[in-house]
């Protein structure tokens, strides 16, 4: 007797163990990639940073400083919620990143600027001798 329907068996500790030590498809696993990718460009009187993030908005993003180290964030939440007749669907996603940097003693504080557009943040860090405080916020516009 055949069926159209397989039944899925519980993988056997093999194949199980094969997943864990196969490092190829490590680093093809998903969580890796919500670590978004980051160019950084020193252009000789300033850094550009860009952070490649589509899915957020410009309010999503914190970006601040402290004790020389420079932290972005993201988080993003959606919900969506639909009613019919005979059931009711509701899907939610959660999605958020952070990345830090140590700022090189020769980065301004004050000339750090943070722009997003097209699902990329690109900041702009000028370059001049300054002590580095203890902690600022950068607006993104």
């Amino acid at each position: 007797m055949s069926t159209l329907v397989k039944n899925k068996a519980v993988p056997s500790i093999w194949s199980l163990m094969e997943d864990f030590t196969n490092t190829e498809s490590l680093f093809d696993k998903k969580w890796l990639k919500k670590i978004p990718a980051v160019n950084i460009c020193d252009r000789g009187k300033n850094y550009d940073i860009e952070v490649v993030a589509p899915g957020f908005e410009k309010d999503d993003f914190k970006v601040a400083i402290e004790n020389g180290v420079l932290s972005i964030s993201a988080e993003t939440h959606t919900e969506k919620q639909q009613d019919d007749e005979v059931y009711t669907r509701k899907e939610f996603t959660q999605t958020s990143f952070t990345r830090s940097f140590s700022l090189p003693e020769n980065v301004s504080e004050d000339g750090i600027t943070a722009r997003y557009a097209n699902g990329i943040l690109k900041l702009h860090l000028g370059k001049t001798a300054s002590e580095k405080s203890v902690k600022k916020e950068i607006t993104v516009l």
